[in-house]
């Protein structure tokens, strides 16, 4: 990749700034990346991809309830011993983030294509995050999603939730939380160090809520359907995206979440809980 996605857009957009577009062949959150100097983990950073064009079929274990796992001999032994199996199926759905383009700024190249790569694709990382965790189709709205609550200290509570990962058969490989809860409950606890010795990822984001957790095995457990397209145009945005109505600049990329085993994801939750909206 010779150009950045900032650098190609700006010359669709110096032709023609009303209806500029530019296509990739290729996932812009995946091929460039604007935090690279600042290494950060995405929620796409902790899930193995799989391509995909459109609807993907995909094998599934699910959990039954316990009346119906009673006959399984070694249930208590092996929780995954009770699991059913099936097929399940997952879409391709737009991902979006906007901006809009500063007043003159089209003059200078280099600030333009800088203002792209890193304004408008870290917004879309981010609303890649959102999708990816809390979005409709993402993991916290999956109907078979094991909630945990917990009272008290919040990394006893994420050790809990590691510790039922692996009473399950599985690795406790990621977890994403908020990042007043990396700052103020883990950063110089010991805990972070722990976890990277044991290989455990952490991606720190707004979309889970402070005091929450959604702790998994990442790389087992699901897959990121990546379209491998993308698109950046101008587009009048939906309403409410700004403070007041007018054209601006739109990325798209189209994923989906194929979800293997909900079996092993906890969303470790407060028992007190006051309530949250995500910033």
């Amino acid at each position: 990749m010779n150009e950045s996605p900032g650098q190609e857009f700006h010359k669709a957009y110096a032709d023609d700034p009303a209806g500029a577009k530019v296509s990739f062949d290729y996932t812009i959150t995946e091929a460039f990346m604007p935090t690279k100097e600042r290494p950060r983990v995405t929620v796409r950073n902790l899930l193995k991809v799989r391509p995909a064009a459109g609807t993907t079929r995909y094998w599934q274990e699910r959990r039954p309830p316990r009346a119906q796992t009673a006959g399984v001999a070694e249930a208590q032994l092996r929780q995954e011993a009770t699991f059913t199996a099936g097929m399940a199926s997952a879409g391709l759905h737009p991902v979006r983030a906007w901006v809009r383009i500063p007043d003159g700024l089209v003059e200078d190249p280099d600030a333009f294509a800088e203002f792209i790569d890193y304004r408008l694709l870290v917004r879309l990382a981010t609303a890649e995050n959102q999708a990816l965790t809390l979005g409709e189709h993402g993991i916290l709205n999956h109907p078979e999603l094991t909630r945990m609550p917990y009272r008290g200290d919040f990394v006893t509570g994420v050790l809990a939730a590691c510790n039922e990962i692996e009473q399950n058969g599985a690795t406790a490989h990621a977890m994403i939380v908020n990042p007043y809860d990396w700052w103020y409950s883990m950063l110089g606890k010991g805990v972070l160090a722990e976890l990277t010795a044991n290989g455990t990822l952490i991606s720190r984001t707004r979309m889970i809520a402070p005091g929450h957790a959604l702790v998994g095995d990442f790389a087992v457990a699901a897959r990121l359907l990546d379209g491998g397209r993308s698109e950046i145009r101008v587009e009048e945005p939906p309403p409410g995206t700004f403070a007041t109505p007018g054209p601006a600049v739109v990325a798209e990329v189209w994923e989906g979440l194929a979800l293997h085993l909900p079996t092993h994801f906890f969303y470790m939750t407060p028992v007190v809980d006051e309530g949250w909206t995500p910033r």
